[in-house]
């Protein structure tokens, strides 16, 4: 279990975590160096979060909208803040440079970057074509990054992950729990640096799988997880107030677990996702 927790995930389990049980040996049980407990790094104000939290509501409903548009949208709503401060806190959550769609993570220019694969491509049965992308999920004082993969013709969340930063390692971690699964003929993806990481291109070449990326501004890229993501912000995150990595980690799985075998799709003849991967009727 300690293993599937990114680092910061095991430092507030322990800070949060069984008051019968010293520091120390909370410590040893989740393999963490117990001086880093004593380290604390500076919280973001409540202000920013507010800021990024109405910001990430905006982008949801409104993913054409860039900087200017956010900007002015929110001084109209009696936020002091300028067009400079909205850019960086949109870097920071990972949509910074939005055309018509999100660019959760910067593409690093010293990475290959692939074709895109799926131009007129007939998508017919489950495992054809796998979707992986990430979106921010807010919490009351802070925030963190979700990334998903699903399978395009059943709209089947097949893995997901969720961390406190944009590194590579919880991508490969969603990654490496879907191939325990099935595994894809095609991933597609942005062009964001876990995407082109060498290690997430390796993971994906060792297994045989073809990799697409969508092209710049391509608004119907990827839109099945687009949807995905509004789905699940407007039916779970933005009804609930996570208090700790925890509770999202508790709500956000709640709520996959229903996407997946309970909630109906109209685009699928009212069958759930889970009906259609696994072809009952």
């Amino acid at each position: 279990m300690a293993s599937e927790l990114s680092r910061d995930e095991r430092i507030l389990l322990v800070e949060w975590g069984h008051p019968e049980l010293s520091i120390k040996k909370q410590a040893e049980l989740l393999s963490l160096n117990r001086s880093s407990l004593y380290y604390h790094p500076v919280p973001p104000s409540p202000e920013e979060i507010t800021i990024k939290h109405r910001i990430d509501e905006i982008y949801t409903e409104f993913p054409f909208y860039g900087s200017r548009r956010i900007t002015a949208q929110l001084r109209r709503e009696g936020f002091q803040v300028n067009r400079k401060a909205v850019q960086r806190h949109m870097r920071e959550m990972g949509i910074a440079a939005i055309y018509p769609k999100s660019n959760l993570s910067k593409r690093n220019h010293e990475h290959r970057v692939y074709p895109y694969l799926l131009r007129s491509l007939s998508i017919s049965y489950p495992n054809q074509v796998w979707g992986i992308d990430i979106t921010y999920i807010r919490l009351i004082r802070g925030w963190m990054y979700l990334v998903a993969i699903m399978d395009w013709y059943s709209r089947f969340v097949v893995s997901w992950a969720l961390d406190q930063c944009l590194e590579t390692t919880f991508v490969l971690r969603a990654v490496e729990a879907a191939f325990s699964l099935a595994k894809p003929e095609i991933m597609n993806s942005d062009q964001g640096a876990q995407f082109t990481d060498p290690d997430y291109i390796k993971l994906l070449e060792g297994a045989g799988i073809r990799i697409s990326m969508d092209g710049k501004g391509r608004a119907t890229d990827n839109i099945f997880t687009e949807r995905l993501w509004r789905s699940l912000k407007y039916e779970e995150v933005y009804l609930n107030e996570y208090q700790s990595p925890r509770e999202a980690r508790q709500g956000i799985s709640r709520y996959l677990e229903f996407y997946n075998y309970r909630r109906p799709h109209q685009s699928l003849r009212y069958k759930t996702p889970a009906e259609v991967y696994y072809g009952k009727n």
